[in-house]
């Protein structure tokens, strides 16, 4: 992974907007930016993508990678309204444009869940960032590929490996005592119902694990796990790892 180092010395606090998108790594900066001393910044990098020289015809992944040509930004609202740059949602999908022989466990061998040509979502941190003939593509381990969406409904994602899809209960429109919740005071539920189940993790041997949940079950799960999306029809849907789910309601 390509990084940019920043070893400015005089920055002011107007153009701390420049920094967004920086994440943190072992290089320190000697200086203050208004109240922020030294302390606060451990250090920060720019992720970007490697740049594949165009002598270089073709990407094979290896082992169990995969390699996703990522879909462009979304640069209008469905209410046409350009959206600056900072605004644009960060994709988390594209299609499949290679794959990997698969994964070896002892003697025997595990294919990759997906096949070229297929649409996937992905974690929103996973692989790596490359730049090949003009288009940006992320390389990523099979583990990280979240489902198979070849529609544009949520509700039709094909969740791989322990990944569950849920749709969310709706938020509580009022408290215990009555009173009206605005959108901005109503807690994000944790609570939902399965949709869709994966085929389970594989074990040492390379075996597929069933899911202890399957479609159908209301169940409880992590606050802060998962990926979010809207579905088509404006409902709440979140994908997650069966491990994130602590509990089936009944």
């Amino acid at each position: 992974m390509a990084t940019t180092q920043i070893t400015a010395i005089s920055i002011s606090s107007k153009n701390m907007a420049l920094f967004e998108g920086l994440r943190p790594s072992a290089v320190k900066f000697p200086f203050k930016i208004g109240n922020l001393t030294q302390r606060s910044f451990k250090g920060m990098v720019v992720k970007a993508a490697t740049v594949v020289a165009p002598k270089y015809t073709a990407i094979k992944p290896l082992g169990d990678r995969v390699l996703v040509k990522i879909k462009e930004a979304e640069e209008k609202t469905e209410g046409g309204i350009l959206l600056p740059t900072t605004a644009q949602t960060k994709p988390q999908g594209g299609e499949v444009v290679a794959i990997g022989e698969g994964k070896t466990f002892g003697k025997s061998k595990v294919d990759i869940s997906v096949k070229s040509g297929e649409q996937v979502i992905y974690s929103k941190y996973a692989g790596t960032e490359v730049e090949f003939n003009g288009t940006k593509h992320l390389i990523l381990k099979d583990d990280d590929i979240v489902g198979i969406l070849n529609t544009d409904d949520v509700k039709d994602l094909k969740p791989l490996n322990d990944r569950v899809l849920i749709k969310v209960a709706e938020a509580e429109e009022r408290t215990a005592g009555g009173l009206l919740l605005t959108e901005a005071t109503k807690e994000k539920p944790s609570v939902g119902t399965v949709i869709a189940v994966g085929p389970g993790p594989l074990d040492e041997e390379g075996n597929r694990k069933p899911l202890s949940v399957t479609p159908g079950n209301n169940v409880l799960y992590s606050k802060y796990a998962g990926t979010d999306f809207k579905g088509k029809d404006g409902s709440d849907y979140i994908a997650l790892r069966a491990s994130d789910v602590i509990a089936v309601l009944s």
